[in-house]
């Protein structure tokens, strides 16, 4: 029963993608702990099979960002692309969350965010960075055009 209840529990959390990391380079030499670097992932929109986001951001490195201490700066960049055919796997939500990865110890977190424009048969998405009490004005945001993929 304890375990029907968990799964329950972790159906209820909205789908958000996990991240793989594409690759990194180092923008400032650390003496001691990994260096301050910027980091290049990949992820998959949970609810839009055939999109694949890439999300690059700073990474705070040093002694605290080794021990995940840090807190790692609010700019972002963002480009998504149409990797196969797009088919809607439910019905979507202007501002679904699709990515959230946290960016300090507790109070801080970088998200990227879907909207549908219907008009232009356009997936916007947006990335930002929220603090419990300020966020940061820094956002980017990329477009794809829902377009037939051809085989």
């Amino acid at each position: 029963m304890f375990k029907g209840i968990i799964a329950a529990a972790l159906l209820a959390l909205p789908a958000v993608a996990a991240a793989e990391e594409i690759g990194q380079v180092s923008t400032v030499f650390k003496f001691v702990g990994p260096n301050d670097r910027i980091v290049v992932e990949a992820f998959d929109d949970p609810k839009v099979e055939g999109v694949t986001c890439y999300l690059s951001r700073a990474k705070t490195g040093g002694v605290k960002g080794g021990l995940g201490l840090a807190e790692d700066r609010a700019e972002a960049s963002i480009a998504c692309r149409q990797v196969g055919p797009i088919r809607f796997k439910e019905q979507l939500k202007d501002g679904d969350e699709v990515f959230k990865e946290r960016t300090s110890l507790v109070f801080k977190t970088m998200q990227v965010v879907r909207f549908l424009d219907k008009k232009r048969n356009t997936l916007v998405y947006l990335v930002y960075s929220d603090r419990l009490i300020e966020g940061s004005p820094q956002n980017a945001v990329t477009a794809i055009p829902i377009l037939p993929w051809a085989q």
